[in-house]
């Protein structure tokens, strides 16, 4: 898999779910990301990031709670919301920073 920063860097929108194995919200989030990704397409690109395994890049972003979900654009932070996110409040936003 590509760095961190060459994944956030593309000129697509790249939603990011900080999450855990151990974390019962972020196993909720797992189904409606993966409806997001059909919804989505080549859109936009949805990956799911351990903290427990990736802890560089959780305390660069300061994630205290997961799920923790950040849409990045041309390597910069447009949006970060804590806990579960619904599959249509996520399009809206992965849209809207298509197109800004």
């Amino acid at each position: 898999m590509a760095s961190f920063q060459t994944l956030i860097n593309s000129q697509k929108p790249v939603l990011v779910d900080f999450s855990a194995e151990w974390c019962g919200p972020c196993k909720t989030m797992a189904p409606i990301l993966e409806e997001e990704k059909k919804i989505v397409g080549e859109m936009a690109t949805i990956v799911k990031l351990d903290v427990d395994k990736n802890p560089t890049a959780a305390a660069a972003y300061k994630v205290q709670s997961v799920p923790t979900l950040m849409i990045f654009r041309n390597g910069q932070l447009k949006w970060r919301q804590s806990g579960v996110i619904q599959a249509k409040h996520l399009e809206k936003l992965l849209l809207q920073y298509q197109n800004s």
